[in-house]
This record gives C-alpha cells, sequence and structure tokens, in this order.
C-alpha cells in the first residue's frame, strides 16, 4: 500500500492566495504554491488573538523528508530550510507531493513527542490497547519534544538558525490507519501537528533549542 505524503484533512486551496517571492532554486515550472502561514484563516485569527503558553523552551528529536509522493521517509541529521519552500529534498519543497498542486501551509511539518508517547500509553483510552508510531511514521518532518505546537498558530518561533510560522494545525485521516492497521485517528486528533511557513531559512539539526519569538516579524 503508497504511503500518503500527509494525514490531514482537505482544505479548499482556491481560497488562499499562494506565498509571494519564492526563492527559486529549480524551474519555476516546480515551483510549490505555498500558503503564507499568517494568511491562512486560521493563522489570520490566531494572530488577533492574544494568549497561549509562554516561558517554554523545546528541542527538535528527528527530522524526516520523502524525496517524492508514497516514498518512505528519510531522517536526516541535518537539514537546510528554505523561505517560502520548504526544507530541501523533501517532497514538498520540490512540488512532488500528493498535496502538492493544492496551495496550503505546508513547508514544515511537526508534530509532539509527547502525543506519541500518550499513543504508546493509551491516554486516553480511545483504543483497545498502547500504539507504538516511530518518528517515521508519522510523516511529519520534525518529531519534537517540549513544544506547544496547539498554541502556535499565528505565533513565530526559532529553530536553531531559522525561524517558522505556525500556519494551522493538522488534522488526522482515516487513511493511516489503514496504512498502520492502528486507529490513530481518535487519539491523534486536536494533537496531530502543526503545519508551518518559513520566515528566515539555515540549518536545522537534532539537538536544536526551539523557543518563542515574541513581537512582530
Amino acid at each position: 500500500m503508497e504511503k500518503t505524503d500527509d494525514f490531514s484533512a482537505d482544505y479548499a486551496p482556491d481560497d488562499f492566495a499562494p506565498a509571494q517571492d519564492i526563492e527559486r532554486h529549480t524551474p519555476s515550472a516546480s515551483i510549490p504554491r505555498m500558503v503564507e502561514a499568517f494568511q491562512h484563516p486560521a493563522g489570520i485569527v490566531a494572530r488577533q488573538r492574544p494568549g497561549g503558553a509562554v516561558g517554554w523552551q523545546g528541542v527538535v528529536l528527528h527530522i524526516h523528508i520523502a524525496p517524492a509522493a508514497s516514498y518512505e521517509m528519510e531522517e536526516l541529521q541535518e537539514a537546510t530550510l528554505v523561505a517560502g519552500r520548504g526544507i530541501v529534498g523533501d517532497r514538498y519543497y520540490t512540488g512532488t507531493g500528493t498535496y502538492s498542486p493544492k496551495p496550503d501551509v505546508r513547508e514544515v511539518t511537526l508534530i509532539e513527542q509527547e502525543a506519541l508517547d500518550a499513543l504508546q500509553r493509551n491516554d486516553p483510552p480511545l483504543q483497545s490497547g498502547p500504539i507504538i508510531l516511530a518518528p517515521g511514521d508519522h510523516r511529519r518532518n520534525l518529531t519534537v519534544r517540549g513544544v506547544p505546537l496547539n498554541h502556535l498558530v499565528g505565533r513565530r518561533f526559532r529553530i536553531g538558525e531559522t525561524i517558522l510560522r505556525g500556519g494551522r494545525l493538522n488534522f488526522p485521516c482515516k487513511y493511516l490507519e489503514e496504512l498502520l492497521g492502528s486507529p490513530v485517528y481518535l487519539p491523534l486528533y486536536n494533537r496531530s501537528g502543526l503545519n508551518c511557513g518559513i520566515e528566515r531559512g539555515g540549518i536545522i539539526r537534532p539537538g536544536d533549542v526551539i523557543e518563542l519569538l515574541e513581537g512582530e516579524a
């Protein structure tokens, strides 16, 4: 069975404006149309509302990319992030992901290790027993610890030398259940990760510190 590139719910991409001033490293025909994170409806609303967790500090545990739609995820020890594009070598950087024809916020995707730990504890008990998801199984780019992702829609945060913008939460779909043979849909609901845009590119590595940036861009 093929692996999908994103188990988020579909959106109406024609309602979103593509990001501007994309750095062009490949011919224009292969450049994906991204939605600027703070121009996504969720990002717009979140930017208008103060609040959310502060005073935290997290860390990158794992970095994964897939070179094209349905390919296995590959773990990296160093990754290059390009503003307006994504992670060099990833299917959404090259526009070869399953959902690449649909403009959205997907330059970088993150998921909390705490959510994966909770599935392994069967917490809350929404399935018959523990579920083990390896870092490459969930098909997010970054597995992180100590980062309140649900609080970061409409917020800027630093990872190593890069700066990301939280655009929208990611939502699970039934396809991952079929793919893994595990009932992950309900356990991952509302903790399935965060889709981000890249404000400032650079190099990231496992072990890099993640911290909130307060104030305007």
